[in-house]
């Protein structure tokens, strides 16, 4: 693979940042392992495992510097799909190995090139779009209100409920008393960190205030099922991870593809579709995650299809859900101060050494506590000041900005993130209609002389100007079209230029043109009404 070009930092060069933020980013990846997959209708560890295979081997074998791969919400729902078309998850790890192998084919392709063609309005609107809907569907379960998977992003859930019911039903009284107090504190001990403690004493820099919040939730709900159970929390207001008793029971809960499934062509069809949106994604978020990036260096795209393909062949292999890169955790990362690689790859290993040896400690970590380390993430993705700067930036970046939003909290990311780019290229055809042509006035005291002069790409699109232009050439007029700066021209604009000039004798207007300097050396010419034919210009009064 392609070295990295990029600004780099050792990778063991800034531990002091990295294992922090590394922390932060385990607690963040967590409940969203366990509620993807719990949304996609799989075994929960088949989550974990996406995530700690996203971590250590995607994070190692990537040069994006914050990063972070794993389960995608965005492939929930085809997994769930999936299974009930194909019947056995064995089968759609097959699937996934199959995924994997056109992920890396797609790099050697170098088909990351389609992450470059993506508006930076658009972008910056899927960040803020996504830090919307993260507090949105925060709230809930910071108030105790866990009936949604922890990872949603979709406006409609399976139950037909949307994000809006949820918020409604909290306000018709469903919250859980103990969820409210730690949320409170939660709220309280990060607004602390981030807005005093950590610029006025170096000493709370050392450790992120997302590890504090988790830590005194743990204790809160240690105390409080010991002493006051009426404000403890219940079973399904906490972390789920599942727990196995012996190693032996560990190693039973990995699962293995079914590879007599291999002539299935519908294994095939859906490893196509996984490759195609987790590419895509993946794509998405690291343009997202480079523009995020305080040092701003540029990930391969390349490179980085060819990580996600190692990533999702080994994690089918073992029983994992599909991989893709992931804005939330890529962002919490950056948000947590993590400074290289290392951090997601820390992550991962933590992920691993908790899921196989602490189990217990993880299920004793509220949900509302977590939600809260999240809202805050989703704060800094759609912070107002964003809103502010596309908005001064002119309509041409608010319009696809604000759409792309849109799109995202009512519908979905893919989804919204296509509006957005299907706006930005009406805009750019939109410019491209106005700006086809110049028209330059000249005046004396014996004739109005006008002088048109068209761009260098002059293409269909913008016939449609030229026309009204030319229609609009008053009576009694010499109009020269210079076409000397063109080095293409469609023939629907020369076509369009030729029917003004064989009628322009009935408007009284003499028309002269000069041709493009690639055709004719730029000389110019008169259409000659009479021969029906262009005849060389005879020395007129200069124009230019």
């Amino acid at each position: 693979m392609l070295e990295s070009n990029r600004n780099k930092l050792g990778m063991f060069s800034h531990l002091k940042q990295d294992i922090p933020a590394s922390i932060v980013l385990l607690f963040v990846a967590l409940p969203l392992c366990l509620g993807i997959a719990l949304a996609s209708g799989a075994p929960l560890f088949s989550g974990l495992i996406a995530g700690i295979i996203g971590g250590i081997f995607v994070g190692s074998i990537s040069d994006s510097a914050h990063g972070v791969s794993g389960p995608a919400a965005g492939l929930a729902v085809i997994i769930l799909e999936a299974l009930h078309s194909i019947g056995s998850f064995e089968i759609l790890l097959l699937a996934v190995v199959i995924g994997g192998v056109l992920q890396i084919l797609l790099g050697l392709a170098r088909a990351g090139i389609i992450g470059y063609f993506f508006p930076s309005a658009a972008i910056k609107g899927m960040l803020a779009g996504i830090g919307i809907i993260i507090i949105l569907k925060q709230i809930p379960h910071a108030f105790g209100y866990d009936k949604e998977w922890m990872g949603s992003d979709s406006f409609i859930q399976v139950d037909g409920e949307n994000t809006f019911t949820l918020l409604w039903k909290i306000i018709l009284g469903h919250v859980t008393p103990g969820a409210i107090i730690i949320a409170a504190i939660s709220i309280t001990i990060l607004l602390l960190w981030e807005l005093y403690l950590t610029k006025k004493y170096k000493m709370f820099t050392l450790i992120q205030g997302p590890i504090v919040v988790v830590v005194v939730a743990i204790c809160y709900q240690v105390i409080a099922k010991s002493y006051v159970p009426l404000y403890a929390l219940n079973p399904e207001n906490l972390v789920s991870v599942p727990v196995a008793g012996s190693i032996s029971s560990f190693f039973s809960l990995f699962t293995f593809p079914d590879f007599s499934q291999y002539g299935n062509t519908e294994v095939y069809f859906l490893g196509a579709t996984i490759a195609i949106v987790a590419s895509l994604e993946t794509l998405l978020c690291v343009e997202a995650t480079d523009k995020l990036d305080p040092h701003k260096r540029v990930t391969s795209n390349n490179r980085e299809l060819f990580a996600q393909g190692i990533g999702n062949i080994l994690s089918g292999m073992i029983g994992g859900l599909p991989i893709t890169q992931v804005i939330v955790r890529s962002s919490a990362n950056i948000q947590a101060g993590s400074r290289t690689k290392l951090s997601p790859i820390i992550h991962g290993i933590l992920l691993l050494i908790c899921v196989a040896l602490l189990p217990r400690v993880l299920n004793l970590i509220p949900l509302s506590a977590l939600a809260c380390i999240l809202i805050m993430v989703g704060y800094k993705l759609a912070k107002p000041s964003l809103f502010v700067q596309t908005y001064k930036l002119g309509w041409d970046q608010l319009v696809p900005f604000i759409v792309t939003i849109l799109g995202i909290v009512f519908v979905d990311l893919l989804v919204g993130l296509g509006l957005g780019c299907c706006v930005g290229i009406a805009i750019v055809l939109i410019r491209n209609y106005k700006n086809s042509h110049f028209l330059h006035i000249e005046t004396d005291k014996e004739e109005k002389q006008l002088r048109m002069t068209l761009a260098e790409d002059v293409n269909f699109l913008n016939k449609g100007a030229i026309i009204k232009e030319l229609a609009r050439i008053p009576r009694g007029t010499f109009l020269t079209i210079d076409l000397s700066k063109c080095y293409s021209i469609d023939y629907d604009v020369r076509e369009a230029i030729e029917d003004f000039i064989k009628s322009a004798d009935d408007r009284d207007v003499i028309v002269k043109l000069k041709q493009p300097l690639n055709e004719t050396n730029g000389k110019e010419e008169i259409y000659s009404k009479k021969l029906d034919k262009w005849v060389l210009a005879l020395p007129m009064k200069d124009t230019a």
